[in-house]
C-alpha cells in the first residue's frame, strides 16, 4: 500500500453554523450576529466558527454558541437540569464558493430552547439579536417590497436558516420536539402557541387539546395548575416519554 501524502490534497477548513430558534412574544425567532470582521463585515449572520483540531463537531457547536452569544446548548444525550436546549446536526454545506477566504465546509446545527434570554455579543460578533424568522426569510420568499427587504445574510446563511426552520416545522409534526420550546412544565395553551409560532398558522384550541392529550406518551400531567396565562387555572403538563407521535400532528395546509 503506497504511503499517504497529505500534501497531494488541497487543504480546507471545517466550520459549524448554528440555527438557534426560540419563541419570543408568540413569534418564532432566530439568533443572528452582526459580523465584526471580514468577510461580510457588518452583515448579519448565523452564529458559528471554525472547528478546532482537538474537538468534535458537537463540542465546537456548543463552544461557538457560548463564545459569541453567552448562551448554552446541551446535547440531548446528556441533558442539563432545567431548560437545556435541544441540539442536533442539521446538514452539511460545501459549495466551493461559499466562503471567499478559502474552501470551507460547514456542518450546520439546529438549536431549540424555550424563551431564551437576550443574548450578549462576543467573539468576532459586535452585536447580536433575536430576529423574527418571518422577517429574515422575507427576502428569499419575496414577501416584501424591495425597500422593505432586509439585507441578505452573510455567506449562504439564508439557505441554512431556511433549512433549519423547515426542519423544525416538519419535525414537530411527527415528534415531540415542540416541547423543546416549552419550560419543563407547561399548559396545552402554551404548547399550542409554539405550534402556531413555528408553523405560522392559527389552530383551533379545542381540537388541539384533544389531539395532544389523546396522543399516547406525548404529555403527562405535572400535578398542578397555573394562572400565568390569566383567566381560569390551567392544568400543567410535562413532556412524556414518546419521541415519535402516533398519530402525527399534521401541519395545516395554508
Amino acid at each position: 500500500m503506497p504511503p499517504y501524502d497529505p500534501s497531494a490534497f488541497p487543504p480546507f477548513a471545517v466550520t459549524v453554523d448554528l440555527v438557534v430558534l426560540t419563541v419570543r412574544r408568540h413569534a418564532l425567532c432566530a439568533l443572528v450576529v452582526r459580523r465584526g470582521e471580514p468577510p461580510f463585515q457588518g452583515r448579519w449572520a448565523l452564529p458559528g466558527g471554525f472547528v478546532r483540531a482537538d474537538e468534535d463537531l458537537a463540542a465546537a457547536a456548543a463552544r461557538e454558541l457560548a463564545e459569541e452569544t453567552g448562551l448554552y446548548a446541551h446535547d440531548p444525550a446528556a441533558p442539563a437540569p432545567g431548560n437545556g436546549a435541544h441540539l442536533e446536526q442539521l446538514a452539511t454545506y460545501g459549495d466551493p464558493e461559499r466562503d471567499p477566504r478559502m474552501r470551507v465546509v460547514s456542518v450546520a446545527h439546529l438549536v431549540l430552547a424555550p424563551d431564551l434570554p437576550a443574548p450578549r455579543a462576543g467573539g468576532d460578533a459586535n452585536s447580536v439579536r433575536w430576529a423574527p424568522v418571518e422577517e429574515l426569510l422575507k427576502q428569499e420568499n419575496g414577501l416584501a417590497r424591495e425597500e422593505e427587504q432586509p439585507a441578505q445574510l452573510a455567506f449562504d446563511h439564508d439557505r441554512i436558516l431556511a433549512d433549519g426552520v423547515e426542519r423544525a416545522r416538519s419535525k414537530i409534526e411527527y415528534s415531540s420536539l415542540a416541547t423543546a420550546f416549552c419550560p419543563p412544565e407547561f399548559t396545552v395553551g402554551e404548547l399550542r402557541r409554539v405550534y402556531e409560532a413555528v408553523w405560522g398558522v392559527a389552530l383551533d384550541p379545542r381540537n388541539f387539546h384533544r389531539k395532544v392529550t389523546g396522543t399516547p406518551g406525548f404529555l403527562v400531567p405535572a400535578g398542578g395548575t397555573t394562572t400565568r396565562q390569566g383567566g381560569r387555572p390551567a392544568q400543567l403538563f410535562r413532556a412524556g416519554g414518546a419521541t415519535l407521535l402516533n398519530p402525527p400532528m399534521l401541519r395545516p395546509e395554508v
